[in-house]
């Protein structure tokens, strides 16, 4: 006789007495259950002889019996095993336990706090193999995210993000609206998205509803300064008149102005983010706002975004069907000082470079400029005589259902349609430099850009347990289709500043046919068929098996537009063996190795074919046609480059989970890769071909280790280490057909004037060489003393300056990475610090390169001009400007990076408020290195990374305070 269902109440909390919310309680063979509360409370109904079974990620489950009971209060235990955790993967989640490839995961509770920008800074320090750098400090710049090195040549290195599982970018979502990332590392792990994956792959997994929730509303939020972390020394006024009295040449017009001063300003940041949740196990919701007013440390640089978000559940038919909608809609605002972008560097060099006692205005009130110097402006002219604005919407509406039909088969069809929207303008008026000096008579242009991205895929999924044996079966379909257009123009000789870029019609240079303007529109779709296969066996012997079957538009004339991607990887855990049954101190070892392919399209469409396209125009019977050229040859071999991964790995936990953590060792070999080659013409129609030819290897190792040192029932310190090492080697690039006139080509910029490369790529060695003159000494009187290949050392007089002269000058991609992340707490307080380096590489210093030349006198120098060079002399002013070997520094650095003090109030110490936290925090706190320039976290994206660009936005130490509250 069934017994009837009585209300049952209770709380649960950990091993410290703190309250556990989100704790998934259910009534042992039914689909009754219900969640934990904020405080850890729970209420449903069962059986007074029913079993109830609580669990939580991290902990270990529980089941209780109900023994005619109404109130049960319990504690859940940690899993010191680390194996309950729940780890996002490719179309679905997994046991941490049962993983053969390389995955890394990073909770809400361990991201970096604070100011952060996006989705790559909450992980930045915090996974090995993983590069997150910041080289800038503009508000509307991005994270560079780098995966185990550089694995292409001319196409995209970032990792691909979803949000969702629907693709994105690290600024979709607000960083506060996230609650994991996950990175699928290897090729195994990534295979199963095929080419979309071939760079790694990022899962954000945002903050949503699950089960009974209490209505509840949080607020987070925080107010930021920043000041720059490094300022560029430049001669002061006093300094430049001391120079000139030194016998420099330079020009003394009687005002003091320190000019980076004068366009800096002291930002206030804030940011809120407001969420809502409720329902209940059959329909709940979760709403969030989020607003970002983000100040950069120069003036008229700012970002404002406002993003809103809707997620709502609803389960049917007793749980068989499961509906969710998702809405996510962002607006963005931000001022620009350039056409078509942000903040315009070229105005920062102008503050420089420019004379500290040259005057900021005229006697009449307008800007003091100079046009008779070489591209030389009032920084402060440039920004307040130009106007311009860049908005932007992005809206995500997705959907799912999953329908269970019977236990343990499970189908879901998830669709998405994104639509971003940017509209931009900029103009400058009739005292901006570019009428004075350029007679334009103002200037304006505007832009707009939309894209459209369309996502479907339909997966099936059935799960199984036979005995000791347990087994998953996935097979899917996906079909993205991706829209974009552009239009762009510009104007000139405007009767009139009062429209700004507003009624651009009007400008004179439309109608004498010299004005700009342009549109265009590209497509592409992506299908992919999809299938994996996992095994466990006695919870020791693990499997998984995938393959991709994958087609591009991009391929269209192309032999083989279809490229198959399959993986397989195996995992051991030898702890489970007989022969481990006595060592006590193991928790769990796992062996894993796993076997990976990916892909890579190329850039652009219709490279298999043969094309056309408009070009100039010439005369012809009196009137003025258009050109029609070839602009591509046909490549019908055209097909993907693939990239094929060997992953072997370790997992350990030893004491009760006091020590764990994993080991991977990689070799990534990408072949077919794509590159430009030339061709003769004739018989070719076009002078490249965009051909599959090259190879290109990286390997590395990667070691993250945690430690709890101290566990006690008020203090606790968890400190994690992870380092990483990469080494790539480009293996080819000629084949039979398609040949390089020699084993390399040169790559980089240094900027005008200098007007040369700066790196090379060559088959044999790595990539990222920089390439050019190596200087070893100066003569007594200044002058450049060389080295030349033979190793002999030649005076400037006597050196050529061919190219036969130039060498390797060093590398600027590090050859290892470190990161030391603590966590400490004390009853209610809590300390965070993170902490991370990168060592074995250089970084060329573009601002010493031209700002230390000692013979330019029309402009600023740096205090290091006057510098003795290797401790003997001064350089002589007759040196031209010249990128050598000099200016290739030792890039070597470690950062303190994040440092958050908070404390936690007693729950309900306030009525209605359940949880208060503030805190404090500072970003990008201290670096430690001997490298001369500005910040040693450069540029590390391409094919010549490490060069310190000298218009580079300063980066910025951010200070915060905030606070967290649940209601």
């Amino acid at each position: 006789m069934q017994q009837a269902a009585d209300p049952i109440k209770g709380r649960v909390v950990d091993e410290k007495g703190v309250a556990l919310p989100g704790v998934n309680v259910v009534v042992k063979g039914s689909n009754t259950g219900t969640q934990t509360d904020a405080e850890g409370r729970f209420s449903l109904k069962a059986a007074t002889d029913a079993t109830l079974v609580f669990s939580f990620v991290g902990s270990k489950a529980q089941e209780v019996a109900v023994g005619g009971r109404s109130t049960i209060d319990i504690t859940l235990l940690p899993d010191t095993k680390q194996l309950a955790d729940v780890v996002v993967v490719g179309y679905g989640t997994q046991r941490k336990a049962d993983l053969t490839s390389s995955v890394a995961s990073v909770k809400e509770e361990s991201f970096v706090k604070g100011a952060t920008q996006d989705a790559g800074q909450l992980i930045q320090g915090k996974v090995a193999g993983l590069t997150v750098v910041t080289p800038s400090g503009d508000p509307t710049g991005t994270s560079q995210i780098v995966l185990r090195g550089t694995a292409t040549l001319n196409a995209d290195t970032q990792p691909l993000v979803l949000i969702d599982g629907i693709p994105g970018d690290l600024k979709t979502v607000a960083p506060e609206d996230i609650q994991s990332v996950d990175v699928l590392k290897d090729g195994s792990a990534a295979a199963i998205y095929g080419t979309r994956g071939t760079n790694g792959v990022i899962l954000i997994t945002t903050r949503r509803p699950q089960g009974n929730v209490t209505p509840t509303i949080e607020y987070s939020g925080y107010a930021s300064t920043q000041r720059i972390a490094r300022r560029p020394e430049v001669l002061t006024a006093d300094e430049y008149r001391q120079k000139i009295a030194d016998g420099v040449g330079f020009t003394d017009q009687k005002s003091s102005n320190d000019w980076l001063k004068v366009i800096s300003q002291n930002p206030l940041t804030h940011v809120h983010n407001l969420t809502f949740r409720g329902g209940n196990a059959q329909t709940n919701y979760l709403v969030s706002g989020n607003y970002r007013a983000l100040e950069g440390i120069l003036q008229k640089s700012d970002n404002r975004t406002f993003t809103g978000r809707a997620d709502i559940n609803h389960n049917m038919f007793d749980g068989r069907v499961k509906l969710n909608l998702g809405i996510l809609n962002s607006d963005n605002k931000y001022t620009s000082t350039s056409d078509g972008n942000s903040f315009n560097g070229y105005t920062y060099r102008q503050a420089l470079i420019r004379n500290p006692t040259a005057p900021i205005y005229n006697a009449d009130g307008t800007y003091a400029q100079e046009f008779s110097l070489f591209n030389y402006e009032n920084p402060l002219s440039r920004l307040y005589d130009s106007d311009g604005l860049n908005t932007s919407q992005n809206t995500r509406l997705s959907g799912s259902i999953v329908w269970e039909p019977i236990n343990d088969l499970q189908f879901k069809a998830l669709g998405s349609n994104t639509r971003y929207d940017q509209t931009r303008g900029y103009s400058e008026n009739k005292q901006h430099p570019s009428t004075l000096r350029d007679g334009l008579n103002g200037y304006a242009s505007r832009g707009t850009t939309e894209v459209i991205d369309k996502l479907l895929e339909l997966t099936a999924n059935y799960s199984h347990s036979i005995g000791e044996h347990r087994f998953s079966a996935l097979a899917g379909y996906s079909y993205q289709d991706d829209l974009a257009t552009n239009f762009y123009m510009r104007n000139f000789d405007f009767p009139t500043d009062v429209f700004t870029y507003n009624n651009i019609g009007t400008g004179n240079a439309l109608k004498i046919g010299r004005a700009t303007e342009y549109s265009d529109k590209t497509s592409y779709n992506l299908i992919g068929f999809f299938g994996r296969l996992t095994y466990n066996y006695k919870e020791k012997y693990l499997l998984l098996a995938s393959v991709r079957r994958e087609a591009s538009s991009r391929f269209l004339g192309a032999n083989q537009p279809w490229g198959t991607f399959p993986a397989v990887s195996l995992g051991w855990r030898i702890n489970k063996e007989n022969f481990l049954a006595s060592a006590g101190f193991l928790d769990d070892l796992k062996l894993r190795v796993g076997y990976g392919v990916t892909g890579t399209a190329p850039g652009s469409s219709f490279l298999g074919v043969s094309r056309l396209g408009y070009g100039g125009y010439f005369l012809a019977n009196g009137r003025w046609v258009q050109s029609l050229a070839p602009i591509s040859n046909p490549n019908p071999s055209l097909k993907w480059e693939e990239k094929h991964e060997f992953n072997a790995g370790v997992d350990y936990s030893f004491f009760k989970g006091r020590v764990y953590g994993t080991v991977d060792y990689y070799i990534r070999r990408t072949l077919g890769l794509l590159y430009d080659y030339q061709v003769p013409s004739p018989p070719n129609l076009f002078p490249t071909t965009t051909a599959n030819v090259g190879s290109l290897e990286n390997r590395g190792l990667e070691v993250q280790l945690n430690v709890v040192p101290v566990q006690t029932k008020d203090f606790t310190w968890t400190s994690t280490f992870n380092f990483s090492t990469n080494k790539n080697t480009l293996l080819s690039l000629n084949n039979d057909l398609y040949q390089l006139t020699n084993d390399f080509f040169n790559t980089g910029y240094t900027g005008e004037p200098i007007q040369t490369y700066t790196s090379r790529v060559q088959v044999g060695q790595k990539l990222g060489n920089f390439y050019g003159y190596k200087v070893v000494d100066v003569t007594s009187d200044g002058k450049w003393v060389y080295m030349n290949k033979e190793g002999q050392s030649v005076p400037y007089d006597q050196f050529t300056h061919s190219e036969d002269d130039k060498q390797v000058l060093g590398n600027g991609l590090p050859k290892y990475y470190g990161g030391w992340n603590n966590s400490f707490r004390y009853k209610h307080f809590d300390l965070g610090i993170t902490m991370r380096g990168a060592f074995g590489f250089q970084i060329l210093n573009v601002q010493r390169m031209y700002y230390e030349n000692t013979g330019v006198t029309q402009y600023n120098r740096l205090r290091s001009a006057y510098d003795p060079i290797f401790g003997k002399a001064v350089l002589n002013n007759t040196m031209p400007l010249e990128f050598n070997s000099y200016y290739v520094e030792n890039g070597d650095y470690w950062k303190v990076d994040n440092i958050t003090f908070g404390y936690n109030f007693q729950p309900n110490i306030v009525k209605y408020v359940k949880n208060l936290r503030v805190y404090v925090s500072t970003l990008n706190t201290a670096t430690i290195t001997k490298y001369k320039g500005l910040d040693p976290e450069v540029n590390r994206l391409g094919l010549s990374p490490g060069i310190d660009e000298r218009d580079k936005y300063p980066t910025v130490r951010t200070f915060t305070a905030g606070l967290n509250v649940t209601f």
